[in-house]
């Protein structure tokens, strides 16, 4: 029997690559969504939670700029985030959804998955730089959690 954690796990990597591939070849998210739950999800060690791989694979386009701003305020000011590769961009995008739309979830889960996926997909310093990243997001997003007092410009969505 798969656990709820190893289902969600299987979404977020089913979701990441559903981003990278929406990005790729333009397609929408009910398009790819529907690809991925009818032909990918077989495929998967654990059968990953659908539904939670359909909120995050609709909630991301549906929220991406505010989501891309996030992250770009988390950059350093040489990169921009045009110049992140397209799967970190997916990682990122992902988390971040999950850091301010699913708050039944917490941060540091949130931090310790993703930078788990960045692990699947690179073996260099790219699980550094994601796990950097949230959690300078995630300290703005999820301050409270982190005990810390939430900045007056980050409210959410």
């Amino acid at each position: 029997m798969t656990s709820q954690a190893d289902a969600r796990h299987a979404a977020r990597l089913c979701a990441v690559q559903a981003l990278y591939q929406m990005e790729i070849s333009g397609g929408g998210a009910e398009e790819v969504a529907r690809e991925f739950v009818v032909h990918r999800f077989a495929e998967m060690p654990a059968p990953p939670d659908e539904e939670f791989f359909a909120s995050i694979v609709n909630g991301v386009p549906r929220h991406q700029v505010e989501i891309d701003r996030a992250i770009a305020a988390s950059l350093s000011e040489k990169w921009k985030l045009e110049r992140v590769d397209s799967i970190l961009r997916a990682i990122l995008r992902c988390a971040v959804f999950e850091l301010v739309a699913r708050r039944d979830v917490p941060g540091k889960v949130v931090i310790d998955e993703y930078v788990a996926v960045a692990g699947a997909f690179f073996g260099a310093d790219e699980p550094g730089f994601v796990n950097a990243a949230l959690d300078n997001i995630a300290r703005r997003k999820r301050a409270a959690e982190f005990g810390l007092a939430l900045p007056e410009d980050e409210l959410g969505f």
